[in-house]
């Protein structure tokens, strides 16, 4: 059975990212809708079933993307484009139409253009979040425009951050700026049990994601730098002071004397005490 839901956003005044119409719909085997163009951007995200995007590129080439459950596709404003239900598995999607200043510099951070305009993502978390925050819209058409704006910023964040496309194009600038953020918060934490799940979230990223272009940007693991920064302030403390190797441990982040002295060996080679003793010597 045919269902559609539709509703118009009454204000436009938002200039940064603003919202226009949302919908929701299940569609029968074969429903089409186009050859169409748009005004601004619209992005459908699929929840059930599956169907055919026919979308021109920039030069005014059609090409066919078979999109499934999970997945999702933008169309850019002016875009001549054709969608199709599948016969025998027709979709149900649910629909985002906005535009604004800063739109598409999101949209090319996350990857998606008018030759790619299928939006898949390796991070299930993030895409279920990004589904929610959509039918959150659709479904409460009684919240203030504010509230609804608010939850259009959530979608545009999980949209940018889990896109299967976004990292090959974020900006050396971004990942330097990341980067050097994730440094900071190592030296101002190192001596806590963090982790590194907490410093991405810190930095509001996927820790997969983070750790990623962490190793492209440093040639290190996160992991594996934040033990290399322990372990230099603890062998300065080892030659430094008198305090006994477990309360230095204690002092980098290592409760348990065990894996300190593990973790030092690891990077120097020598156990804390061996290391302190030849050092004093020098």
């Amino acid at each position: 059975m045919h269902k559609v839901k539709f509703s118009i956003f009454p204000n436009h005044s938002f200039v940064d990212l603003g919202l226009y119409q949302y919908g929701r719909e299940s569609c029968e085997p074969g429903h089409s809708f186009g050859p169409a163009r748009r005004n601004h951007y619209l992005f459908h995200y699929v929840i059930n079933g599956r169907g055919v995007l026919y979308s021109d590129d920039v030069h005014g080439h059609t090409t066919e993307f078979k999109i499934h459950a999970g997945e999702g596709f933008l169309i850019y404003p002016e875009q001549v484009n054709l969608y199709v239900a599948d016969i025998n598995n027709p979709w149900e999607y649910t629909w985002l139409e906005f535009d604004g200043l800063r739109v598409k510099q999101a949209l090319e951070s996350a990857g998606l253009t008018q030759e790619a305009p299928v939006y898949r993502t390796n991070f299930p978390e993030m895409r279920e979040r990004l589904r929610d925050e959509m039918l959150y819209i659709v479904d409460n058409d009684g919240a203030t425009q504010f509230e609804l704006i608010g939850h259009l910023y959530m979608f545009m964040d999980c949209l940018t951050r889990s896109a299967e496309n976004a990292g090959r194009v974020i900006t050396s600038r971004l990942r330097e700026f990341y980067i050097r953020e994730a440094i900071s918060y190592i030296e101002s934490n190192y001596h806590r049990d963090v982790t590194v799940e907490e410093i991405a979230r810190a930095l509001g990223l996927n820790r997969s994601y983070f750790g990623k272009i962490f190793r492209l940007s440093t040639g290190k693991s996160p992991q594996r730098f934040l033990m290399n920064y322990r372990m230099i302030k603890a062998a300065e403390m080892l030659v430094m002071t008198k305090k006994p190797v477990s309360e230095i441990g204690e002092s980098v982040g290592y409760e348990n004397l065990m894996h300190f002295s593990r973790a030092f060996k690891t990077i120097y080679g020598v156990s804390p005490r061996e290391w302190r003793n030849t050092h004093k010597a020098e």
